[in-house]
Parts: C-alpha cells; sequence; structure tokens
C-alpha cells in the first residue's frame, strides 16, 4: 500500500487529512500569513535556502516570531521532505510549501489552554496536475490580458513579502478570464506600467535581450532571478525597467516565470498575437538552458504529467 503524505504542524506530523488551522487563526482573519513555495528537480529542492530568506525576510517585516530559526527551519523543511519521500516514485518532483502565520487571535486565547503560538505548516505535493495542467501552453504559450484590477502598491501591502492577502489576484483572473476563459492575468501599477502575472513574473523579449518590470511593485521571484542569471551566463543581457502595455504588444517574445512550472511563453496579449504568434527561439533557448541546469526536460516531464493525471 502506498504511504501517505505527512504534513508538518507546529511541531509534529499529522496526515493531510488533519492539517487543520483554527478558524480563528489570523490567517483566517486578516490573510496575515507569510508564505513560500519550492519545487524539486529529481527530486532534490531547488533553491530552498532563498526561498526560507525570503519566507524570513517577510516574519521580520510582519514581526511574526515563528520559534524557528532559519537554519531550523531548513532542517524541519529536509525532515518533512524525508518523511513523505516514500510517497513519491523515482521521478516525480513535488512542491515543498511553507505557511506561517501569527496563529490565533489574542481575543480567543481563552479556547487555547495550551497558549496561542504561531500556526507553521510544512508539507509536499505532486507536481503531477499543477506542472501537468501546462503540457499544451508549453508548445501553443497563453494569452496574457490586463484586467481593469490593478496591482496593490507596494506602499499599501509590499508585494516583496510573499503574503496570503491576495483577494485581488483572484478579482484580476476572473476579470481576465471574461475575455479569454484560459487568459492569464498581467496587473499593471497606479501609473499603468506592468508588474507581474497573479503568481509569476513576466519578461519581454526585444531584439534578443530580455525586459522585465523593474522590482519595485512586485515579487522578486526566485525563479525570476535563476532566469535572470542563466540569461546573463549564455550572453543574454536582460534589463530591469519600467514596461508599458505598449512594450508588450511590440515585443518579440514573452514569458512568464514561476516555481512550479519554471517558464510559460506568453504568445498573444490583449487578444493579438505577440511577435509571430508563435514560441520564439530566446525562450525555446531559456527553457533548454534550464534544462541543462536542473537536470529536467521541463516540456516532456510536464507533457509525462499530463498523462499520469488522466491514469
Amino acid at each position: 500500500m502506498t504511504p501517505q503524505r505527512k504534513v508538518y504542524l507546529n511541531g509534529e506530523f499529522v496526515a493531510e487529512a488533519d492539517a487543520k488551522v483554527s478558524i480563528f487563526d489570523s490567517a483566517l482573519m486578516f490573510g496575515d500569513m507569510v508564505f513560500e513555495i519550492t519545487r524539486t528537480f529529481n527530486g532534490k529542492p531547488f533553491r530552498l535556502r532563498e526561498h526560507l530568506e525570503r519566507l524570513y525576510a517577510g516574519l521580520k517585516i510582519l514581526e511574526i516570531d515563528c520559534g524557528l530559526t532559519i537554519d531550523e527551519m531548513e532542517k524541519e523543511t529536509h525532515h518533512t521532505i524525508e518523511v513523505n519521500r516514500p510517497c513519491f516514485p523515482d521521478g516525480l518532483d513535488f512542491q515543498i510549501m511553507h505557511d506561517v502565520s501569527r496563529g490565533p487571535l489574542g481575543f480567543y486565547q481563552s479556547i487555547f489552554p495550551e497558549g496561542a503560538r504561531p500556526t507553521i505548516t510544512i508539507n509536499c505535493w505532486p507536481l503531477t496536475w499543477h506542472v501537468g495542467a501546462f503540457a499544451d501552453t508549453y508548445e501553443t504559450g497563453v494569452h496574457a490580458v490586463i484586467p481593469p484590477q490593478r496591482s496593490v502598491p507596494a506602499r499599501l501591502i509590499d508585494p516583496k513579502i510573499k503574503n496570503r492577502s491576495r483577494i485581488y489576484y483572484q478579482v484580476a483572473n476572473q476579470q481576465a478570464q471574461k475575455v479569454d476563459s484560459k487568459a492569464w492575468a498581467l496587473l499593471t501599477d497606479e501609473d499603468g506600467f506592468i508588474t507581474e502575472g497573479t503568481g509569476a513574473n513576466f519578461f519581454i523579449v526585444k531584439n534578443g535581450e530580455l525586459f522585465t518590470p523593474e522590482p519595485r511593485n512586485i515579487l522578486r521571484g526566485v525563479t525570476r532571478d535563476a532566469t535572470i542569471k542563466f540569461a546573463a551566463e549564455v550572453g543574454i543581457r536582460c534589463h530591469e525597467c519600467n514596461l508599458e502595455p505598449y512594450d508588450v504588444a511590440t515585443a518579440d517574445e514573452a514569458l512568464f516565470t514561476s516555481t512550479p512550472f519554471v517558464m510559460m511563453p506568453a504568445t498573444r496579449f490583449n487578444t493579438q498575437p505577440i511577435g509571430t504568434g508563435a514560441v520564439g527561439p530566446v525562450t525555446r533557448g531559456l527553457l533548454n538552458t534550464w534544462r541543462e541546469v536542473v537536470g529536467v526536460d521541463i516540456v516532456a516531464q510536464a507533457k509525462q504529467y499530463a498523462k499520469d493525471a488522466e491514469s
């Protein structure tokens, strides 16, 4: 019988179905939670430390003392991975999710005789469905649509803190999908400059060079940073700058980056083709560079996971 996955919950391992958070938790009351998603390649976490450093930057800014140092959190993460490793067949990669909240609100401490404390969870989840869902779009590209909903500016909620207060993401997705049921929302800031997708960073390609929104009103993605680094190693310059919708409309190529799917071509923008309307050579070259670095053919893996999801 296949072993059942376990979730790290405040120092204990519990079955996924039993990993519950109180309705009085500040995460539910206020979205007062920071989180991270790391993925594996060939079963090994990719840039786990960078993800944890961003998690702890958020905890520091929000003044949440989770009770673990970053080294202790890293140790517990590796422990969680090893507890769950028998659940993942060879060749099946997975994501590692960290969620940390302030814990139950002080008003409700009387129902927590052991004392209210921060809520910490770490779980491992197969990438079968998350990545398999994108198998076809690696070849066709996605349709990026700017919705009426804009990014929340950093002066209100800093997007550089990876937090769960993201209802505006959902609103943006719903608005974009009224244009095209499969569209990906592409957000803009108060001045109309491109910021990011709803859970992904964004790049365009012009004359063989990359351009990406400056890091002021965006999540400074780990995969974004890796893509910029890998591009430089193969001689592709990247410019961090303000981008207008006009720049996307006149780009040669465009792409999103995010931890689970790594890179996703965008071939249409606001109903019109980007460049030729097909996945371009720079995007394909960068996907190949990622394959060489991590030792996984990301597109082939997505196609295999799509088949696995159907069986």
